[in-house]
């Protein structure tokens, strides 16, 4: 015998520590679902307090305030049942947990059982773990509910839910985003459906929230294995399928956790699934980092942002996604010259400008790089200028914009990549001052290839940004390639030993000559004090630096 069951994944994007937002929007979509006829509607992984509610969870109020938020919800929730990520309590322990509310009350509480605490995650260090899978009963229906994390493993809960009869699993989820983690993650799922039997339910976050971003890509995969619908990637959406499930009462129908015996039959307009299909690569990466700094802006209130526009390639990237992100109207690029300027810099920055429609503005620097020479010519006398000098310009730029923001109050961009992070060859105080490092994850290869895909959708960084020799300009003649390898080589060993965690001999065996994979490594290892005071990047790599990547500064192992 089989039924239809009509499930809804609301695919929202929460704001960590807005209780009440976060309330409101929830109820707001627990309505649309049942006005599309959903029974079952499922929300993300914390839905309530927003992910990751991080030291916020040491706080008690904040706890209390979460169960009344929840109480809150369900009071609005009458015939259809929600599935309601939220912090949940029992004497001093905390869980990461699922509500499972009908008709105003709070119906049962699942517990997560695995508690991730690697990369960007550190769940063990607020959450207890919960003892027990869990299935609950809606008339002959038999789901089980868990999260995120407990899909993951063959340990998990999974296979022991359908063994107690589930033919439903809904697992919540606030799963960030990395370029290559949609298959991964698509691969589980349909690993999980096969292997038990099951429909699983994968309902994902969406939204920025500070480096991280959550990409949605929500999902309903059958006991085949297979995918029968996806909500949208990187906007919030509200997912709808029908699906038809085996009713068979067996040993554990009367040890289910009874949700409701007789749930109400309603009407059940009708509702198409939309082609929602992957991204490929680039559009990928590029929408994360748009979200990523949308996100970052709006939360924490910025409507406007400045850019130190070079007229290089990363600067031209950075400004194309604040203006995409933000509108043009809202970003400002600001050209700072000096002596080492070239004439072409100059125009690239203008024309770049241009063909955004973002607002322009040239702060000549070189008067007052002359001031702090003749400031310092004391105290440098008989030393050969070196990178002092060249930093003290990049230092002056930094200032400059950062008055500008004070004054104005824009958001400052900074343009370094994960190629210049990773080797130093950023200034401290200088180019990496600012509030948001909105490429701090992507290696200068990527750059280009964000950039291409930037212009196939309309030409905004002109031929000649992206066809100039990478170059710093603080120095007559000065090229990228003077201090550091060719980025096709350079990036490479980064990937290799900063997110893959190999050795130097491990990297060299890859092909690369063992003088510059020691060089690079050097170089990596100096910097870690300048990454410490970086601002927060977007994090689209498996591992970035920050919270996926935590070095002592202070450190002799070589």
């Amino acid at each position: 015998m089989k039924k239809s069951v009509r499930v809804a994944i609301a695919q929202i994007n929460c704001v960590v520590g807005d209780l009440r937002g976060n309330s409101g929007k929830i109820i707001d979509y627990i309505q649309r679902a049942k006005a599309i006829g959903a029974d079952i509607v499922a929300f993300p992984e914390l839905a309530v307090t927003g992910y990751p509610p991080e030291d916020l969870l040491l706080k008690p109020k904040f706890i209390s305030d979460n169960a009344c938020a929840l109480k809150k919800i369900a009071g609005h929730v009458d015939d259809i049942i929600a599935v309601v990520g939220f912090v949940g309590q029992s004497g001093k322990d905390i869980y990461n947990s699922a509500a499972v509310i009908y008709k105003g009350t709070v119906r049962g509480v699942y517990h997560k059982m695995l508690l991730p605490n690697y990369g960007v995650f550190d769940e063990k260090r607020y959450f207890s773990s919960g003892e027990a899978p869990q299935v609950f009963r809606s008339g002959d229906i038999i789901f089980g509910v868990n999260i995120c994390e407990d899909i993951w493993h063959k340990e998990g809960p999974l296979l022991q839910e359908a063994s107690m009869g589930a033919k439903l699993i809904i697992n919540i989820n606030s799963s960030p985003y990395h370029a290559g983690k949609v298959p991964e993650r698509e691969g589980i799922a349909r690993r999980g459906s096969k292997a038990s039997n099951v429909y699983i339910i994968y309902a994902n976050l969406v939204g920025g929230q500070d480096e991280i971003v959550f990409d949605g890509q929500s999902m309903m995969v059958d006991p085949s294995g297979k995918v029968i619908c996806r909500a949208e990637a990187f906007k919030e959406d509200l997912l709808v399928a029908d699906i038809d499930l085996d009713i068979d009462k067996g040993e554990f129908y009367e040890k289910a956790v009874l949700v409701s015996d007789k749930p109400t039959e309603r009407a059940k307009p009708a509702i198409t699934h939309k082609d929602v299909r992957p991204l490929n690569e680039n559009a990928e990466i590029y929408q994360a980092l748009l979200l990523g700094l949308k996100d970052y802006a709006a939360k924490n209130g910025f409507t406007k942002a400045v850019i130190g526009l070079s007229g290089g390639i990363d600067s031209s990237l950075v400004a194309a996604i604040a203006s995409d992100a933000l509108g043009k109207g809202n970003v400002t690029g600001v050209f700072m010259p000096t002596r080492y300027s070239s004439e072409q810099s100059e125009i690239d920055a203008k024309k770049v400008a241009s063909n955004m429609g973002i607002n322009f503005s040239t702060i000549s620097i070189d008067h007052i790089y002359k001031l702090y020479l003749i400031a310092f010519e004391p105290h440098f006398a008989g030393h050969a200028m070196d990178t002092t000098e060249e930093n003290l310009q990049a230092r002056i730029r930094g200032n400059v914009l950062m008055a500008l923001s004070n004054k104005h109050g824009w958001l400052v961009l900074t343009t370094g990549n994960k190629s210049e992070m990773s080797t130093g060859y950023a200034t401290l105080y200088g180019d990496m001052a600012g509030g948001l490092a909105v490429i701090k994850d992507v290696p200068k290869t990527l750059v280009y290839r964000l950039s291409k895909y930037r212009n196939s959708i309309g030409t905004v960084i002109p031929d000649s940004v992206m066809k100039k020799e990478p170059t710093a300009e603080l120095r007559h003649d000065q090229k990228d390639r003077d201090t550091l390898p060719p980025y096709e080589i350079l990036d490479p060993i980064i990937k290799a030993y900063v997110e893959e965690d190999k050795g130097a001999d491990q990297i060299t065996s890859l092909g690369f000559d063992k003088e510059v994979v020691a060089r690079v490594i050097n170089m990596v290892d100096r910097s870690e004090y300048k990454r410490r005071q970086s601002p927060p990047g977007i994090k689209i790599t498996p591992k970035a630096f920050g919270k996926d990547r935590r070095m002592p500064i202070t450190n002799k192992y070589k």
